[in-house]
């Protein structure tokens, strides 16, 4: 089981058409506060950009919507496990993505035997607000020795100058979203990302 090193989340199928034919081969759409007809709107126009371009459409959230809409891939946050059906996104051929802060929250996800854990925030965040202060590189490594095979997504916070010390650390892929949006060039930042997740095999 692997998935590729970098793995941008976008708030908006405008993003995803704007980077993903970059080179970008696995990425987010997290869409939060819109209507039930934007939402699938947006799913379907990043699900057709990502289909041109080979990369694999990950959907935040509404797994109702990405079964409906012939996606493969979503990923849940821990509130988001609390009202999902899990049998059912795993009977329509979903994978799955899980998000962990905690212990408890971690051994809730292996339960779920998912697709890939993420860990985070691994430094501050801008983002949104959290009750869980920076992980750190050492809680990365705890949580790849704990989950063994399944990829260690490492999220919040992370720049290019710090995604050599993740990988160091044993994470398997990089997350990334203001980085990249907030950047005065986000197509070169892009760019930058993928040359040093490439450099890292």
């Amino acid at each position: 089981m692997s998935i590729p090193r970098f793995y941008p989340i976008f708030d908006s199928s405008d993003w995803i058409e704007r980077l993903v034919p970059r080179g970008i081969k696995l990425v987010q759409l997290r869409i939060k506060d819109a209507d039930t007809n934007q939402i699938r709107a947006e799913i379907r126009q990043a699900k057709k950009v990502c289909a041109a371009h080979g990369c694999t459409l990950v959907v935040n959230d509404y797994w109702k919507f990405a079964i409906e809409e012939g996606c493969d891939f979503i990923h849940l946050g821990q509130e988001d496990l609390d009202t999902a059906d899990v049998p059912a996104i795993r009977r329509a051929g979903l994978r799955l993505g899980l998000s962990t802060h905690d212990r408890a929250e971690l051994d809730r996800a292996l339960a779920l035997t998912p697709d890939y854990i993420a860990l985070g925030p691994v430094y501050p965040t801008i983002l949104k607000k959290m009750k869980w202060h920076a992980q750190g590189l050492e809680r990365l490594s705890k949580w790849k020795t704990r989950i063994g095979d399944c990829p260690l997504v490492a999220i919040g916070g992370m720049t290019v100058d710090r995604a050599a010390g993740a990988f160091e650390a044993r994470a398997d892929c990089v997350s990334v979203v203001t980085d990249i949006t907030l950047n005065e060039n986000p197509e070169a930042r892009v760019d930058q990302w993928l040359a040093a997740c490439e450099a890292k095999g």
